[in-house]
């Protein structure tokens, strides 16, 4: 039988990731080439010889007009105290494991406390979400509707049951087999929605499939090509054979939410989906996921606590 391709492949394993990111002043050097790949250049006067700053980590001041220049300034790191140590290493963990880890368990493998492991969580699952927003899904494509939550006692079961948000699965295919994913938190399922979610996530001629659900008329109405395929309750395998991806994607997602987090926030539903659909899209490069998530986190802008706090939109 043959091997899956992304399941055998090595990634980067733990003692290569301490070979290459073990000390403090490696950390700083990968940001250093990720920040500056053709050599430093003074954002103020746009001269390339600098000097390094005893006092104030990651700071190099211009040798031409002395414009002193953080590293870490204006990024996701911005003002932060933790090593660089603990921040690559928690990017490594979110990045390598199939199933994502804990705010919990990042805490205990980082050895800091829970509140600033959940802060490091949630800005690392913000620089995923921002990186794969502007990347539209192409070509064929599933649709469906999911919502996240447990069994409920009582009350409306299935679509519109209450204290269940609701969000969008989209899976792209090349050949016949998934390509790129696109989870998305939605007000609810209804027409003016999934046409503006088509708007800003899909590019021009995709051709997309749905169940029979009304809302999704919202893609055609987007200018978009729309077919859809009416398949009620059924669980026969051949009816529901066209959406064998996204259903698969759907289950593999609460699989892996269930599994990893105790109780996971709906108020944050959105990072969570982030970080499934970031390690998805990139789960032929193991090994690049983390030199490429730290150049992605340099050009993310700064999300202080005030801001991390407050629902996704």
């Amino acid at each position: 039988m043959c091997k899956n391709k992304v399941q055998f492949q090595k990634g980067l394993s733990l003692s290569e990731f301490m070979d290459n990111f073990g000390t403090e002043a490696q950390c700083e050097v990968a940001l250093e080439t990720a920040k500056w790949p053709n050599g430093f250049l003074c954002g103020n006067c746009g001269h390339h010889s600098f000097s390094r700053l005893t006092r104030g980590r990651t700071k190099r001041q211009c040798n031409k007009c002395k414009h002193q220049t953080s590293l870490l300034a204006g990024t996701i790191f911005h003002g932060t105290k933790l090593p660089l140590t603990k921040w690559f290493l928690g990017m490594h963990l979110m990045t390598q494991s199939k199933n994502g880890i804990s705010q919990m368990e990042l805490s205990r493998q980082l050895g800091i406390g829970i509140n600033a492991a959940a802060l490091m969580y949630h800005k690392i699952a913000q620089v995923m979400l921002e990186r794969d927003e502007s990347k539209p899904l192409s070509g064929d494509i599933e649709m469906d509707d999911a919502y996240w939550g447990g069994k409920s006692s009582g009350g409306k079961r299935g679509r519109g049951a209450p204290k269940k948000p609701p969000f969008l699965a989209a899976v792209s295919k090349v050949d016949g087999k998934p390509d790129q994913i696109k989870l998305s938190v939605i007000k609810g399922f209804r027409t003016g929605e999934i046409k503006q979610w088509s708007e800003k996530n899909l590019e021009v001629e995709s051709s997309v499939l749905s169940d029979g659900l009304s809302c999704f008329r919202g893609v055609k109405k987007a200018g978009f090509n729309h077919h859809f395929l009416v398949v009620g309750n059924s669980r026969d395998a051949n009816k529901t054979a066209a959406f064998d991806w996204v259903n698969t994607i759907l289950g593999n997602l609460k699989t892996a939410l269930a599994g990893t987090f105790h109780k996971l926030s709906a108020h944050h539903l959105q990072r969570h989906l982030a970080t499934f659909q970031y390690r998805f899209n990139r789960r032929y490069r193991l090994k690049e996921m983390l030199p490429r998530l730290a150049w992605v986190a340099l050009r993310t802008p700064p999300m202080p606590r005030r801001l991390l706090i407050s629902a996704v939109h």
